[in-house]
């Protein structure tokens, strides 16, 4: 596939690039990571009403601005290479997504529009405490009683699930397991017998929760798409997301290479930049061409699912796309960061430098939604299947 951005989304690139330099500065990080919420309002409204980010994909009937993945993925790239601390992947990438794909026409419109006007904050639940990200962590119970569902259990890992305002879960019917059994179900927060707790994490950047569920009713309205069956639209939604986390691993794997090269070239030993000898640029090598086939990936898998939101040629290819972005992208960031910390000597892990900030953030998105291990077995079962 010969890609390269149209001069639109060179713009959104380049703009999203310079607002971010402003408003997601190493000490703006560092203020937003310490709280309990995990950013800052000020900022979240105008990334909402400034920059109407949060709407970039939806489609225009909704209030979107009816763009596309690519376009998401070039954003995407500049939050990690800035480590944004914000609800945008959560509420955009997690539940947007979700709406988009599960959602009923009805939900589209409550949700999708209040999300477009900076209203609503969202996030996508689904995993329990196995530590699975398959349709085997799914273990939140629905049972039917009478017009209505009862949800009882455990999710955790959910991306700022202790401050959405809407949560999108996946249930399962007693009795069922794998791919089977499985609903979805759009609840607002706030509903009765929901309890969300923080969950102090290693990555201090984005923020998880989990969220018990206590005999929770929900009403039929709050089902999305065919009780019991919802485990493709959650699959394809969980492939979308693994796109959008590996165009922030990406953009990662990019600045922590920039601000190596750039501290090598002023750290002096023996007389002269370290950035002058052969083993500190062999390395800086192996770090650039990681980062560049990150690139890739990534924005093939970028393709390939604006063309599997709207049922195009490549549509099937979604799985594998992203698998594959994701696998790459995980290793290469964790191994940029861990590189990065080698070439910067003693300071390498010290809190002064935000070298640490970004290893951190690589390790917790290698994990999330499944590491570079775990994808190259996916992709090796499609080439079976």
């Amino acid at each position: 596939m010969d890609f390269s951005f149209t001069e639109e989304q060179q713009m959104i690139r380049d703009t999203a690039e310079a607002f971010l330099a402003e408003v997601s500065s190493s000490e703006a990080v560092r203020a937003a990571m310490v709280t309990e919420q995990g950013y800052d309002d000020a900022v979240w409204q105008r990334i909402t009403s400034e920059m109407y980010w949060q709407a970039i994909h939806i489609p225009e009937e909704y209030g979107g601005m009816g763009l596309g993945y690519i376009e998401l993925a070039a954003m995407l790239e500049q939050m990690g290479r800035y480590l944004l601390c914000s609800p945008f992947y959560a509420t955009v990438c997690l539940a947007s997504n979700a709406l988009l794909v599960a959602g009923s026409e009805e939900q589209k419109a409550e949700y999708l529009t209040k999300i477009c006007e900076g209203k609503l904050t969202a996030t996508l639940a689904y995993t329990g405490a196995n530590g699975q990200w398959d349709a085997n962590a799914v273990e939140l119970l629905a049972s039917k009683e009478g017009e209505a569902y009862q949800l009882n259990g455990t999710l955790r890992y959910v991306p700022d699930g202790h401050t959405a305002d809407l949560l999108i879960v996946a249930a399962r019917t007693p009795g069922s397991e794998g791919e089977q059994g499985i609903s979805l179900f759009a609840i607002p927060a706030d509903t009765a017998g929901i309890d969300r707790q923080w969950s102090p994490t290693m990555d201090q950047t984005r923020k998880q929760a989990e969220i018990h569920f206590n005999q929770v009713s929900v009403a039929d309205m709050a089902l999305m798409g065919e009780e019991g069956n919802a485990w493709p639209e959650l699959a394809k939604i969980i492939q979308l997301a693994t796109v959008a986390v590996a165009a922030e691993q990406m953009g990662g794997a990019q600045q922590i290479l920039d601000a190596t090269v750039a501290y090598t070239k002023e750290r002096v030993q023996f007389g002269r930049p370290v950035a002058g000898f052969q083993a500190v640029k062999h390395q800086a090598a192996d770090m650039m061409l990681k980062a560049e086939v990150s690139r890739s990936a990534v924005y093939y898998a970028a393709c390939v699912a604006e063309e599997a939101l709207h049922g195009g040629d490549l549509a099937d290819q979604l799985a594998e796309a992203a698998s594959v972005a994701k696998a790459y992208c995980s290793d290469a960031y964790f191994q940029n960061t861990a590189t990065a910390i080698q070439l910067h000597g003693g300071v390498g892990f010290t809190w002064e430098y935000d070298v640490h900030l970004y290893f951190k953030r690589a390790k917790s998105s290698e994990i999330f939604l499944g590491n570079g291990a775990y994808h190259r077995e996916k992709v090796a079962q499609l080439i079976l299947d």
